[in-house]
C-alpha cells in the first residue's frame, strides 16, 4: 500500500512538472504573448549560402547610406577605414579611402587634440550616449527563432541578423507616444512594439551614385549588407577556405579508399 501511494505521488510530481513545461512553452513564447513584435520577413542577400559572396556595389551603397543617415548617431568603433579597400569588401581605392577618413575628427591621445582621421584610424564611437554601435550588430541580432526559441530556423535560414536589420527599418508604422518623459516610436518588428529611435529612412534619403532608386526598403537592405560586412569582413575568404578544405578531403577519401582496397585485395581473394 505505501508503494502504491509513493509512485502515485511521483506520477503526480511528474504530471504536474509537464502541465508547468506545456503552459511556460505555451504562454512564454513571444507568438502567444500581446503587443509582441511580428515575426521577420525573409529577405535574399548575395551573401547567403555556402557560395554567396558580398555584392561591391550595394556595399558602397550600404556605406553611404551608413555615412549620410546613421553615422549621426551610431558609430563602428571595431572596424578601420582601411578595410574599406580590402578585398570583398567596398573595395574603395586607396585615395577613396583616404579621403573617406579624413572626413572625421578623430581625438589623437598623442597630442591630446582632435585631426582628421587616416586609414589606419577606426571609425569613431556612437554620437549618442544610448545607441549602440553598430560594428558587430548583424551578428548581434538574430532575426529567425522557433519552433519555441529552439533555433531550428536558424539552421535553415541562418540568424537573421541582415533580414532583422531591414524589417527594422522598414517597420516604422508614424505612431508615436510619451512614457517617462521619453518619446517612444511604434515598430512592427521591435520587441514590444515601441523604440527609442526615431524613424530613419523616409524614401530618397540618399541619392545613390550609381542611379538606384533609394526606396525605404532598398536603403535598408543596402546598409544591412554592409553591416553585415562590417561583422564579418572575411566571409568571401571563409567561404573559398572553406570550399578548398572540402575539396581536398574529398580527394583525400578517395585516395584513402582506393589505397585500402588494393592492399586488402590480396587477402580477400585468399578468404575467398
Amino acid at each position: 500500500m505505501i508503494y502504491f501511494l509513493k509512485k502515485k505521488h511521483i506520477m503526480n510530481k511528474f504530471i504536474s512538472t509537464f502541465l508547468v513545461c506545456c503552459c511556460f512553452f505555451i504562454f512564454a513564447n513571444p507568438s502567444y504573448s500581446a503587443g509582441e513584435a511580428e515575426k521577420i520577413k525573409d529577405f535574399e542577400f548575395s551573401f547567403e549560402g555556402p557560395f554567396g559572396t558580398y555584392d561591391r556595389n550595394q556595399l558602397q551603397r550600404g556605406l553611404q547610406v551608413y555615412t549620410e543617415v546613421c553615422a549621426g548617431c551610431h558609430g563602428m568603433k571595431q572596424v578601420a577605414f582601411r578595410t574599406l579597400g580590402d578585398p570583398g569588401g567596398p573595395e574603395l581605392e586607396p585615395k577613396q579611402v583616404k579621403a573617406y577618413a579624413a572626413q572625421y575628427e578623430i581625438y589623437d591621445s598623442e597630442t591630446d587634440d582632435y585631426r582628421d582621421g587616416k586609414p589606419s584610424d577606426k571609425f569613431p564611437v556612437s554620437g549618442v550616449e544610448n545607441a549602440p554601435d553598430l560594428s558587430l550588430i548583424a551578428k548581434a541580432r538574430a532575426g529567425f527563432h522557433g519552433p519555441y526559441g529552439t533555433g531550428i530556423n536558424q539552421l535553415i535560414k541562418g540568424m537573421g541578423g541582415p533580414e532583422y536589420i531591414v524589417n527594422l527599418l522598414a517597420g516604422f508604422t508614424g505612431e508615436e507616444k510619451e512614457q517617462a518623459g521619453v518619446t517612444l516610436y511604434e515598430n512592427k518588428y521591435y520587441p514590444g512594439k515601441w523604440i527609442g529611435m526615431a524613424q530613419p529612412l523616409w524614401g530618397d534619403d540618399v541619392e545613390y551614385i550609381d542611379g538606384t532608386e533609394a526606396t525605404i526598403e532598398q536603403q535598408a537592405k543596402d546598409v544591412a549588407a554592409f553591416l553585415m560586412w562590417a561583422a564579418e569582413p572575411k566571409l568571401n575568404a571563409r567561404k573559398e577556405f572553406g570550399f578548398t578544405a572540402a575539396s581536398y578531403l574529398i580527394v583525400l577519401a578517395l585516395l584513402l579508399y582506393f589505397t585500402n582496397k588494393k592492399i586488402w585485395a590480396n587477402v580477400k581473394r585468399k578468404q575467398v
